[in-house]
């Protein structure tokens, strides 16, 4: 296995492992799926994230195929939409964030077409229909192109539109804060998925349930993280992030984005990491 599998199989047992208020994780299941689900998921998807042969759309679909057919359900289509890109950019060589604005542009209707056929397969909640580029209709654009058409309404999208600036910018900072507070994980986990659900409403719940309630979990999501980013010890924390998760998974909240954000973040992290040392790992 090469080091980005390991490395996007260890970010997304970081993200599982971490108290994430309404989204599924080692304290508790949620929304009819499992931790163990989760931590499957990312060993089967691993190989087709990384496969260094594989276009970006390739190892979107490889990727989907592979969760359904080992936990058929809808575990990780975000996480592996996100990852996928920063692991073809970290196997470029060279800085991250440039070598992924490169992969970004050279994304092709190809790519769009089998990012497509994945969303498909993985029938998200709330997919519906899209007035320009549904992904039931061949495409006709790029799977930037595409992306940059929904960015307005999906989080995930706009990380295509933007070159991730959520995860290099929010993700990273608030990453690296909770580490330099002397944090052993899995609080600087906690504090990405915090910044992300404080920092803007999730387009999951968004889309699911309008966008006055993702603002609302937003509001409260301000409230928990300033008083979570104020504790010298975070487990002290624990029973709050506890009872917010169980509030919302009673309302049927699921902030799948920023628990997908906080993947791709933890990621990024790494691959970084992984290029201090092998520029053209692959």
């Amino acid at each position: 296995m090469t080091e980005i599998a390991e490395a996007f199989i260890a970010s997304c047992r970081d993200e599982i492992e971490a108290p994430k208020p309404g989204n599924v994780h080692i304290f508790a299941a949620g929304h009819g799926m499992t931790a163990q689900e989760f931590l499957r998921s990312a060993e089967v998807s691993a190989p087709a994230i990384s496969d260094p042969s594989a276009s970006v759309g390739q190892r979107i679909l490889g990727a989907i195929e592979a969760t359904w057919a080992s936990v058929g359900t809808n575990t990780n289509l975000g996480i592996v939409l996100l990852c996928a890109p920063l692991a073809k950019a970290a196997q470029a060589g060279g800085a991250l964030r440039p070598a992924l604005k490169s992969v970004l542009a050279e994304l092709t209707r190809a790519d769009a077409a089998a990012a497509f056929r994945a969303i498909l397969r993985a029938s998200p909640a709330g997919l519906g229909d899209a007035p320009r580029h549904d992904v039931r209709d061949a495409p006709d654009v790029t799977l930037l192109e595409a992306m940059q058409a929904a960015a307005d309404r999906d989080r995930i999208a706009f990380q295509y539109a933007s070159n991730f600036i959520d995860v290099f910018e929010t993700g990273l900072s608030a990453l690296a804060a909770a580490r330099g507070r002397g944090w052993k994980e899995p609080w600087p986990t906690v504090e990405v998925y915090l910044a992300f659900l404080a920092g803007f409403p999730d387009s999951h719940i968004a889309r699911k349930k309008g966008p006055e309630i993702a603002a609302a979990v937003q509001s409260e999501a301000k409230d928990l993280r300033n008083r979570f980013v104020g504790f010298s010890n975070p487990s002290d924390a624990l029973p709050e992030l506890l009872s917010f998760d169980q509030r919302l998974k009673t309302a049927r909240l699921n902030p799948g984005t920023s628990a997908d954000l906080t993947v791709a973040t933890v990621f990024a992290d790494r691959l970084a990491r992984i290029l201090i040392y092998r520029p053209n790992d692959g």
